[in-house]
């Protein structure tokens, strides 16, 4: 039987209802000021779609990183740590981006949760693999 990533599925499930929130604030914005592709030079929108398009960019890699750690064996603790904190993370960074296009401690706090974690999931990932290999005959 192959284990199931349940850590993975419900830190994934969480961030899938961020995106959806991130989206709406798109979706809403466009439609309430007319705006059909781009960000008709509307500085909230270029915001929002910028939330939003750092969301993408970032999120899938982490989530991937999440549920192949959780898959060669991983222990909850780190992974749940690295889980809630890349959601933290990336909600602090849309409270920060959103309400400025500007410095903010959200922003900043929130891409260095974001990069923290992707890089604290790399060098476990290196090290399960390392560790793996020095065990194969």
């Amino acid at each position: 039987m192959t284990p199931m990533p349940r850590i993975a599925l419900l830190v994934a499930s969480l961030h899938v209802l961020l995106y959806i929130l991130l989206s709406l604030r798109v979706i809403l914005h466009r439609r309430g000021h007319r705006i059909g592709i781009g960000t008709g030079g509307d500085a909230a929108m270029a915001r929002k779609v910028r939330v939003h398009a750092n969301f993408a960019e970032y999120v899938p890699l982490g989530l991937l990183m999440l549920a192949l750690l959780e898959l060669s064996g991983t222990s909850a603790g780190p992974l749940w740590a690295c889980g809630l904190l890349l959601l933290g993370g990336r909600v602090l960074h849309a409270l920060g981006l959103g309400g400025s296009a500007g410095y903010s401690m959200g922003r900043l706090t929130g891409m260095m949760l974001t990069l923290g974690v992707l890089l604290a999931m790399a060098a476990m990932g290196i090290w399960r693999f390392a560790a793996a290999m020095t065990m194969t005959p």
